[in-house]
C-alpha cells in the first residue's frame, strides 16, 4: 500500500474541525474528577471511615479491608475515567486526522481518481484529506462527501475552505442505507469511524443493525466501479465486514493491525471491486504495514 507523511499538530486540528460529541469528553472528565476528589476524601478521612464500616463489620481487620479496598476502587476508577477521557480526544482529533492520511495512503494511484465518495463524512477530516491528495497529484477529480445531517454538511463545506480545498469538495445530505448515486459510479469509495453507527436505533448488537450495517457495505460496493478501491475505518464489526466483503466476491480484501479508538478495536479494512465477477470466496490478507 501506498503512504503519506503528513503531520499536523493537534491545537491545529481541532481549531479546524472541532469535535464531535464532546458531551462525552465532558462526561467522562466531571467523573475522573469527581472519583478524584473521593479518593482525597477517603485518604484524609481513612481512620473515620473505617469506623463507619465498623459498625457493620465485626472485626477491625474486615473493616480495615472494607475501607482501604473502597478507597483504592475509587482510586483506580479515577485514574481509568481520566484514561478514557484523553484516548477520546486523541481518537476524536488526532488518531482520526493519522488513519485519515493512512486511508489515504492505501490508494496507490489518485491521478486517474475522478470521482470519490467519504460515506458518513461528519466533520470533514476524512473528506479533506482526499481532497488534498487530489489537489497534490494534479487531479481534476472530486470528493462528494455524504452525511445524514444537512447541518453537519453545510459546516464540513467550511473546513473544506479553511484548508484549501473548497473547490475539490461537494457535499450532500443523504441516506446512507441507500445512496443516492448509481451503479458503478466512485473510483474511490472511503468511510471512517462511522458504519457501526448505522442502525444503533436497534441496539449495537441485535440482528436488525447488523442487517443495516451491512446494507450500507453493499451499498457501498454498488456505487464503486470495477476495478474501484474502497477503505473503510471503524470499530467493533470488522469481521462481519470482511465476511461481508467476502460474499461479495470483492478481492485483495486487507486488514490492518488492531488500533485502540475510543477505548474500542478499531481496524481499517481495504478492498478491490473485480473488474468482472469471481467465483469463490475473496481472500483476506492481513496487512501490518498499511
Amino acid at each position: 500500500m501506498g503512504k503519506t507523511n503528513s503531520s499536523r499538530d493537534w491545537t491545529q486540528i481541532y481549531a479546524i474541525y472541532g469535535m464531535d460529541q464532546w458531551q462525552t469528553l465532558v462526561f467522562l472528565l466531571f467523573h475522573a474528577v469527581c472519583f478524584s476528589l473521593l479518593s482525597v476524601l477517603f485518604l484524609l478521612n481513612f481512620e473515620s471511615i473505617f469506623h463507619f464500616f465498623q459498625t457493620f463489620l465485626s472485626s477491625p481487620g474486615a473493616a480495615r479491608f472494607a475501607a482501604g479496598f473502597s478507597g483504592g476502587v475509587t482510586a483506580i476508577s479515577a485514574v481509568c475515567l481520566f484514561f478514557a477521557a484523553a484516548n477520546f480526544f486523541y481518537s476524536a482529533g488526532p488518531l482520526h486526522y493519522d488513519m485519515a492520511q493512512r486511508m489515504v495512503g492505501s490508494v496507490n494511484d489518485w491521478s486517474t481518481v475522478k470521482l470519490a465518495l467519504d460515506i458518513g463524512c461528519g466533520r470533514g477530516i476524512l473528506l479533506n484529506a482526499v481532497a488534498t491528495q487530489l489537489k497534490k497529484t494534479g487531479s481534476s477529480g472530486r470528493v462528494v462527501g455524504l452525511d445524514p445531517s444537512k447541518r453537519t454538511t453545510l459546516s464540513t463545506l467550511r473546513t473544506a475552505n479553511v484548508e484549501g480545498v473548497g473547490e475539490y469538495v461537494t457535499c450532500r445530505e443523504g441516506d446512507v442505507r441507500s445512496l443516492p448515486f448509481g451503479d458503478n459510479y466512485f473510483d474511490v469509495v472511503v468511510s471512517a469511524v462511522f458504519v457501526h453507527t448505522v442502525g444503533k436505533e436497534y441496539g449495537h448488537r441485535t440482528v436488525e443493525a447488523a442487517a443495516e450495517r451491512m446494507r450500507v457495505l453493499g451499498e457501498m460496493v454498488r456505487v464503486l466501479k470495477p476495478g474501484g478501491v474502497g477503505v473503510l475505518w471503524d470499530l467493533l464489526h470488522v469481521p462481519e465486514y470482511v465476511r461481508r466483503l467476502q460474499e461479495l466476491k470483492m478481492e485483495d480484501i486487507r486488514v490492518s493491525e488492531r488500533v485502540t479508538a475510543f477505548m474500542v478495536s478499531s481496524h481499517m479494512v481495504s478492498f478491490r471491486k473485480p473488474s468482472q465477477h469471481v467465483v469463490g470466496p475473496g481472500e483476506v490478507r492481513l496487512d501490518w504495514r498499511c
